[in-house]
C-alpha cells in the first residue's frame, strides 16, 4: 500500500508554533494549491490543503516561512475524527508533513 502526498502551493498565514503536553512543537499549516485544469467556467479553481507540521519541520517553517511563500511539501495523508457535538462527529483529512522545502516568497507589491 502507498500513502504519499506531494504539494505545492502558496502559504495562506504565518505557521504559528504549539506545543503540546507532552512537550512536542507543533505546527498547522494551509497551502493554496492551484488546480492544473479549468472549470466549466473557464477558470482555474484553488484547493485549500490543510497540513500537520511536527517538531523540527514545524520549527523551521515557523522561523522561516511566511504568508504567500511557495512551499513544496511532502508527507502522508492522515484522517481523525473530531467529535462536533453528543450526536454529530466529523472526519477531517489532512497532510502530515514529512518534509518541507521553501520555493520562494511572494513578491511585494
Amino acid at each position: 500500500m502507498l500513502n504519499q502526498a506531494i504539494l505545492v502551493g502558496r502559504l495562506v498565514r504565518d505557521p504559528e508554533l504549539y506545543e503540546t503536553e507532552n512537550g512536542n512543537k507543533i505546527t498547522s499549516i494551509t497551502l493554496a494549491v492551484p488546480r492544473s485544469y479549468k472549470n466549466v467556467d473557464g477558470e482555474y479553481e484553488t484547493d485549500f490543503v490543510n497540513c500537520v507540521l511536527w517538531r523540527g519541520v514545524a520549527e523551521n517553517a515557523v522561523e522561516y516561512c511566511k504568508k504567500g511563500d511557495l512551499l513544496g511539501v511532502k508527507g502522508h495523508l492522515q484522517t481523525r475524527t473530531v467529535q462536533i457535538d453528543e450526536e454529530r462527529k466529523r472526519n477531517i483529512m489532512e497532510v502530515i508533513a514529512e518534509k518541507v522545502t521553501y520555493l520562494s516568497s511572494k513578491k511585494n507589491d
